[in-house]
């Protein structure tokens, strides 16, 4: 197990290299990018991308060896995602790389650190908007070095929600994800698509939305994420409600267990009724 001091040489380093990270993310939203589409559900990355996620693995590798790494752009598909006992450093070099390519400016660098398989460190950094998310395990969660907590929403027909059509593209999905936003939305006091799952999480690590929910993500989506949620006060489990999988990471997380709970017995009732109809229209 990692020293605190040893956590804290891991934080420092790894929070410089996301500042100088985000330099590359500012200068390069407003001008023309290279852009290529990766994976079979038009899944963008830029040269930018890749220059982001040089940059930290290269750096971070020298300077800790022994370390490991799960990030986006270097992921080999063919090979099965893996979290081990190692430290692993989590990456996502640019999360929201759609609304990058788009020059919108909800996009962000965010690193992660697992130890024995448990997030703790996480570092979230919106260049645009001058946003510097932290936190380590057991220390609380942090925008700019002040302290931030989750919101207390109980119900869901109070709470602002962030949850993601961009599944809707996905045919054998689309009844399952429609379902869903109706549900949600006919409830819900008001529903948001942040356009970037880790920003999301960092929104309701500080109180300005109430839950999140989003399936089939990667853990470079969340691994930052789900550790600012919780040292906020916050609750994160799986969709179906049970133990969260940074690994299958099928994404509940709100200010409340209640609120959490609510919304996944929402979605589980709602998956059922639309399974039925799919096995009705079959027949």
């Amino acid at each position: 197990m990692a020293t605190n001091q040893e956590i804290e040489e891991y934080f420092v380093f790894a929070k410089q290299l996301a500042l100088q990270a985000g330099e590359i993310l500012k200068t390069a939203l407003n001008r023309e990018k290279v852009v290529k589409i990766k994976g079979d559900f038009r899944d963008l990355v830029t040269d930018d991308d890749q220059a982001i996620e040089n940059l930290l693995i290269s750096n971070l590798s020298k300077k800790f060896p022994d370390h490991k790494f799960i990030a986006e752009e270097s992921y080999n598909k063919d090979e099965p995602l893996e979290l081990t006992d190692a430290p692993t450093w989590i990456i996502d070099p640019i999360d929201g790389t759609v609304n990058f390519v788009h020059g919108f400016p909800q996009c962000c660098i965010s690193i992660g650190l697992a130890i024995n398989k448990e997030m703790t460190l996480a570092i979230i950094y919106n260049p645009h908007f001058n946003e510097l998310y932290t936190a380590k395990k057991g220390q609380g969660a942090f925008l700019n070095d002040k302290k931030i907590t989750v919101s207390k929403t109980p119900k869901l027909e109070l709470a602002l929600l962030n949850i993601e059509p961009g599944l809707l593209k996905v045919a054998p999905k689309r009844d399952i994800v429609l379902g869903r936003i109706e549900a949600l939305s006919r409830i819900a006091d008001g529903v948001r698509n942040v356009g970037s799952a880790v920003l999301g999480l960092a929104y309701v690590a500080k109180g300005t939305i109430d839950g999140f929910q989003i399936d089939h993500l990667k853990p470079w989506d969340v691994a930052a994420g789900i550790l600012l949620v919780r040292e906020a006060g916050g609750t994160v489990i799986d969709t179906k409600g049970g133990v969260f999988n940074v690994m299958k990471a099928n994404t509940i997380a709100a200010g409340t267990e209640t609120l959490a709970l609510e919304m996944s017995k929402l979605i589980n009732d709602t998956d059922l009724q639309t399974q039925r109809r799919r096995l009705k229209r079959s027949s």
